[in-house]
Parts: C-alpha cells; structure tokens; sequence
C-alpha cells in the first residue's frame, strides 16, 4: 500500500467527466489550467483538446475487452497523473476512461501531475515524469496490483529511440509519435489493457 494514496485524495480526485469538464471550460477560455496555475492554451494544446473530443466520441472497446471484464469480480480503482496539456494524455486517457466504463468495479480517479509531485516522483519513468501513468489498485485495501503508463510499449520505444537521433527537433518527435498513434487506432493500448485486466482480476 502507497502511504500517499489514501481515500481522501481518490475522494478529491477528478472523475473522467470532471477532469474533460475542467479542460474543456479552460480551453473555451483560452487556457488551459492546473487548478489555478494557468499556461497560455497554444497551438500544440489545443489540437490535445480537439483529439481528447475525437477520442471520446469515435472509440470503440473490443469484444474481447468486455468479455473479460464481465468476468471481472473484484473492485478496482485505477488512479492516473495526467495532466491536460500533454499529448500522450490526450491520446491515451480516453482510451482507458472508455475501457473502465465497461465495468462498474472499476473505478477511474484522476489526479493533476504538477499538483501532487510526491506521488509523480514514485512512479517515474526512466527517471523523468512521464505522464499517463496509471496505478492499479484493489479498493477498499488500496493494495498496488500494478502500472500502465506513459504510452503503449511501441510507442514508447519509438520515443527513445527518437532521443538519440542527433538533430531532430521536438516537433519532429511529436510529429512521429502522433503519426504512430493515428496509424494504430487504439488497437496496441487496447490490447495490453486486456492483458492487465486478466492479470488484476484474479
């Protein structure tokens, strides 16, 4: 059991609803916000937004997804540092709200990175804070069961494999990493969440 994650901050955290709700009402301001610290919306933060929408819209969970998850006995909190500026998170969070919206055992809580860096700091990725990341736990004992996170396993080879190619420029990296998750069609992240389902269901 993590010390601090406790039932209090799951009770303060964001539901999906109310997480695309804050983004949404910021974006339509022209900003986007981390409870009060607010960064100009740009360019890059926007077309996150409009994806987010997409995703939620045009997201299909695959048969065998909700075949196993009707098997599914225990209740599960899934906890995930997101934050809603960052293009992995527009990409994937979607993607697992409309998987945990399959079963009523699951849970889905959402926390703001920059706004709880104790927890980020215990679920680091190669030493930097990489976000999606979601925590699995049993309720009601908040025991661990597992992690997923920050992208799925080609993507996120594919991104390190884009750091050590020498004169690349950010953009160039974002631009291969969205080319990557276009092509894909939520197919790999849905596939490794049906494997993670299997293995904390039992």
């Amino acid at each position: 059991m993590n010390g601090l994650i406790t039932n209090e901050l799951l009770g303060n955290a964001y539901t999906y609803k109310t997480f695309r709700e804050m983004t949404d009402s910021q974006y339509a301001k022209g900003k986007i916000s981390c409870e009060g610290d607010s960064i100009t919306l740009n360019e890059y933060a926007q077309i996150n937004v409009q994806r987010m929408m997409r995703l939620d819209k045009s997201t299909v969970i695959n048969d065998e997804i909700k075949k196993e998850l009707r098997s599914l006995k225990k209740k599960l909190i899934w906890l995930v540092i997101a934050e809603a500026w960052c293009g992995d998170v527009a990409h994937n969070l979607p993607v697992i709200a409309k998987i945990a919206e399959q079963s009523g055992n699951i849970n889905l809580r959402i926390i703001l990175r920059d706004k709880n860096p104790e927890i980020m700091n215990q679920y680091l990725t190669n030493g930097g804070k990489a976000i999606p990341k979601l925590i699995c736990f049993e309720a009601g004992t908040l025991k661990e069961l597992g992690t997923w996170g920050p992208r799925p396993a080609p993507a996120q080879k594919l991104a390190m494999e884009l750091k050590t190619v020498p004169d690349i420029t950010g953009e160039e990296k974002k631009r291969k990493i969205i080319l990557w998750y276009a092509e894909d069609k939520t197919k790999t992240i849905q596939n490794e969440f049906l494997n993670l389902i299997k293995s904390w269901k039992n």
